[in-house]
């Protein structure tokens, strides 16, 4: 499979503490899972989480799901035993939260090593240092941390999502720059399907690769919007073909549909074919 066309349209949180909730991660249709250390588990907590996520790490089971693993703050009193616990779990990637600035993951690195990192990108300050933090050498993805940063931002709620998408927009500009993976923060309402299609649409439309999800409910949904389409796969495939007989032929330029086809539109035809075939591996595995 190629790393680059590698989906994640869906990336689901599980509590690290709840052995029920890891074991049936193992069985979900989803492309990436963040195991939580941070939110989803209690102080009192804390430090069996971390036995108990090793446990089901170790115990393995998760295929090709790329596995995250959400770390507390090293500004709290669990993130530091939380970073040095990773060099002994079975973890893809470590998750920072509240990442400000390059120097919160270089903090991180010295701990944690050459592991991967993806940075929570949640608050003003990680907004305006985005290109900063997103040209580290060690960070390969980011996660927008959306309700977080509407809280800093004390900004109402809105379908659109209006007060967030100046920070949406510098974050996706960063990782695009730096060729990261970037996946849009959650939709609350997990009952809520309608508002969950739009606003998985929306990010779609903006350029995220996926949504992160905080229950099983929201996995087809968000696998089915981020994924090409039926008519975009078909375009692709006629884009391709046209650009590859017009070469051939040395006359004029292709036109599918009415608009012209030139290298660009092929490159990203190519890209849509990739994802759709990565998608259909991971389903057959």
């Amino acid at each position: 499979m190629d790393p680059r066309a590698r989906p994640y349209r869906s990336v689901l949180y599980i509590p690290g503490s709840k052995p029920r909730a890891l074991d049936k991660a193992r069985s979900l249709p989803v492309d990436a899972i963040i195991f939580d250390l941070e939110d989803a588990v209690s102080a009192d907590e804390k430090e069996s989480a971390r036995e108990t996520l090793k446990a089901a790490l170790d115990r393995g089971g998760y295929g090709a799901r790329i596995r995250i693993v959400r770390i507390n703050g090293l500004d709290t009193p669990w993130g530091r035993a939380d970073a040095e616990a990773l060099s002994g779990m079975a973890a893809d990637v470590v998750l920072l939260p509240k990442v400000g600035s390059a120097t919160d993951i270089d903090a991180l690195a010295a701990i944690t090593g050459d592991l991967p990192v993806w940075a929570m990108m949640e608050t003003p300050r990680a907004m305006l240092n985005a290109a900063e933090i997103a040209a580290h050498p060690l960070l390969s993805g980011m996660v927008m941390g959306t309700n977080d940063l509407a809280k800093e931002l004390q900004c109402r709620h809105r379908p659109d999502r209006l007060a967030l998408l100046g920070g949406l927009g510098l974050c996706l500009l960063a990782a695009r720059a730096e060729g990261l993976v970037i996946v849009d923060g959650v939709y609350n309402a997990f009952k809520d399907d309608d508002g969950l299609v739009a606003e998985c649409a929306q990010g779609r439309d903006m350029g995220f690769d996926g949504k992160t999800l905080i229950h099983p409910a929201q996995i087809e949904i968000a696998n089915s919007a981020f994924a090409p389409s039926a008519e975009e796969i078909d375009l692709a495939r006629r884009q391709i073909a046209a650009y590859q007989e017009t070469e051939a032929s040395g006359q004029g330029v292709a036109v599918v549909d009415g608009r012209i086809v030139e290298n660009l539109h092929v490159a990203t035809a190519r890209e849509i074919l990739a994802k759709a075939d990565a998608i259909r591996e991971l389903q057959e595995g």
